[in-house]
Order: structure tokens, then C-alpha cells, then sequence
């Protein structure tokens, strides 16, 4: 059994020092985001000055707390996660035309965030203690979709059409790992294809417009200013950007939601081309280095619980960054460790706390 020093000195440090760098990149333009000349530190500022410190220490407990107690908790908590989804949507806290957050007083949270973390765990841990069912036919997956769709559903009702989109591209990308059979991907392909029209018509106007949006419809003043906006953020940066506050669009506040989901564009405008590549690189290096970690890990359960908590990063990082510039439809997506806001930052930091944990007691 290893000692704690030999524990401490196994820690991968190269990743440690990706995630903290991202985390100050990030704590710098929300500063920026939101600096005025009557309140340097604005309360966003502080509020995440806050959270990464928790997040840091959140990081920390889940490298040192034994990853197959928090793997087996998980398996129960989620089930508390679909509840708290329930409550959401009956007595959830409205912010923005959407009802995704609880209220506690001194702190609001979203609990959506909570599925990112605790359906790898609930997977994982289904799988280990069902280990017939690893590799068989997709019947026997059923208790694991089921909840897929029910947590899919309870997100996309509040309505948080991207957060949902991120568990069901992650928890479809774990089950497919996991051995569920080819021939349900295809039937579910299928399916939504089929079904497409009954889709569209369940979506809501806003998120029709982003849609449409996206294919070139709407006027520059109206329905088009957001990603316009973002565009000339990203164009105006040129090759070494404007300077850390000098971004007319964020400073002058042309860009809405530019400490939140457009932050990318805040970077871009303020650091421009050579600096929005070299956050992306630190972005690949992080993932690359962890998906290299992965396959180190000696039991198949503990690397499917790892590579479920790096997926929701990954899926999230890349829609946000695509979204921005304009590749993907607007969806309301932060970007991961960069973005304000305290639940996605800490559920970011303990999720890969936890891969390290995993990395670490597997060796």
C-alpha cells in the first residue's frame, strides 16, 4: 500500500497545472467582463474569485478521498439529482424566461449540473455490481437509458436545451463504451430522423429562432445581434488582440452575456488570434494528457467512471468555442473553468479532481 508522500509525488502535475492556468485565464476576463471605473472588483468577480478557490480545495478532497466511495455514493446521489430536477421545475428559482436553479439564500444553484458528474458514477457503478450485464444485449441496458431519457427530460423542461444536449451526448458516448449494442444507435438514429418534425414542433420559439439564427435568418438589430456581436469581437481582435480591457465590444458592452457563455469572445477581441489559440491549446493539452492517463488505469469500471467525468468537459468546451464563432446554433453552454458561474466551475473542478484520484489510487 502506498504511503501518502508516495501518493503526493505520483500526482500528475502536467494536467494539475492545465486545469489551474485555465481557471486564472478565466478569473482574469471575468474580471475584464465585468470591470467598471465606479466598481473595479464587481460581486461576479469576487463570486468567482470565490468558487475557484472552493473549486481548488474541491479538487483537492476528490484526489485524496477513495474515488470507489465517491463512485458508489454517486450511484445514490443521482437518484437524489432526478428528484432535485423535479423540484426544480415545481419550485425552482426563474432567471431569464428559465426555472434552473434553487435558491438556498446565499448561494443559488443549478442542479442540472449535478447529472455531469453523478451519471458516470451511476453508470459505472451499475455496470460493477451488474458485471454479466457488461457486454450484453441492449435489453439489459434498459435501466440505464431509462434514466438517461428521464434526466434528458427533466433538463430540457426547464428549459435548458444545451445542458440537456451535453448528458445525452455524454451518457450516450459512455453507453456506447460501456458495450451497448450498435444496432440501438442505429434504431435511435433512426428514429430521430423519422421523428424530426414532432422535434421541431416540441422545441420552443426561442430555441426555433437560435435555429434559424444559425441557417442565416434574422436582422443584424434583432435576432442576429448576439452572434454578430460575438463575430466582430473576434474579428476586431486581429493577431495580438486589442489588450486585456481595451475590448471596445466588451467594454462598451455591445456583447451580452460576454462573463458567461460568450466569454471565448471576450478573449478573442482582448487577446486576439495568437491568445484565443493558445487558451484552446491549453484546452487540447488538458484533454489529451488526461485521455492519455486513462488508459494507465488498470480496472475497465474505474476507466469508464474516469472517461464519463472528462466527457462533459470535453462536449461542453467544444460546443461553447463552436457556438461562439458561429459553427454550431447558440445553446446556453458555459465554457468549462473560463465561464462565471460557481456550479458549472466547481462540478469542472471536482470531476477532474476525481480522474486524478482514479489515476493515482489505480497505480
Amino acid at each position: 500500500m502506498q504511503t501518502s508522500l508516495q501518493k503526493h509525488t505520483t500526482i500528475d502535475w502536467f494536467s494539475c497545472g492545465l486545469t489551474f492556468a485555465i481557471a486564472c485565464i478565466g478569473l482574469l476576463f471575468v474580471y475584464s467582463a465585468t470591470h467598471t471605473a465606479e466598481q473595479p472588483f464587481s460581486l461576479f468577480f469576487k463570486k468567482q474569485l470565490i468558487g475557484t478557490i472552493i473549486g481548488i480545495m474541491l479538487y483537492g478532497l476528490c484526489i485524496v478521498a477513495d474515488y470507489r466511495v465517491l463512485q458508489r455514493w454517486g450511484y445514490f446521489i443521482f437518484y437524489g439529482v432526478i428528484a432535485l430536477l423535479l423540484f426544480t421545475l415545481i419550485k425552482g428559482s426563474i432567471g431569464m424566461g428559465a426555472q434552473r436553479w434553487i435558491n438556498l439564500g446565499f448561494i443559488k444553484f443549478q442542479p442540472s449540473e449535478l447529472a455531469k458528474p453523478f451519471f458516470p458514477a451511476f453508470v459505472s457503478y451499475y455496470l460493477y455490481t451488474h458485471e454479466e450485464r457488461r457486454f450484453a444485449a441492449w435489453k439489459q441496458f434498459i435501466p440505464l437509458v431509462a434514466m438517461l431519457g428521464i434526466s434528458f427530460l427533466l433538463i430540457l423542461k426547464q428549459p435548458d436545451l444545451g445542458t440537456a444536449l451535453v448528458i445525452a451526448f455524454c451518457g450516450l458516448t459512455l453507453l456506447w463504451l460501456a458495450g451497448l449494442s450498435k444496432k440501438f444507435f442505429l434504431y435511435g438514429a433512426l428514429a430521430c430522423i423519422l421523428t424530426a418534425p414532432l422535434l421541431w414542433n416540441a422545441l420552443k420559439p426561442y430555441q426555433k429562432n437560435r435555429i434559424a439564427v444559425f441557417l442565416g435568418y434574422g436582422t443584424t438589430q434583432k435576432e442576429r445581434y448576439q452572434i454578430e456581436q460575438a463575430t466582430i469581437a473576434i474579428g476586431s481582435g486581429g493577431w495580438t488582440g486589442k489588450g486585456f480591457q481595451n475590448g471596445t465590444q466588451n467594454t462598451l458592452q455591445f456583447l451580452p452575456e460576454s462573463r458567461t457563455d460568450f466569454i471565448f469572445a471576450v478573449v478573442s477581441e482582448e487577446w486576439g488570434f495568437i491568445g484565443a489559440l493558445s487558451l484552446l491549446l491549453l484546452y487540447v493539452l488538458l484533454f489529451l494528457r488526461t485521455l492519455f492517463l486513462i488508459p494507465t488505469i488498470s480496472e475497465p469500471n474505474a476507466q469508464l467512471l474516469a472517461m464519463g467525468l472528462l466527457l462533459h468537459i470535453i462536449f461542453s468546451a467544444f460546443i461553447n468555442v463552436a457556438m461562439v464563432m458561429g459553427l454550431l446554433p447558440i445553446v446556453g453552454i458555459p465554457l468549462p473553468l473560463l465561464s462565471y458561474g460557481l456550479s458549472n466551475l466547481l462540478i469542472s473542478f471536482a470531476s477532474l479532481g476525481w480522474i486524478q484520484g482514479i489515476y493515482l489510487q489505480q497505480r
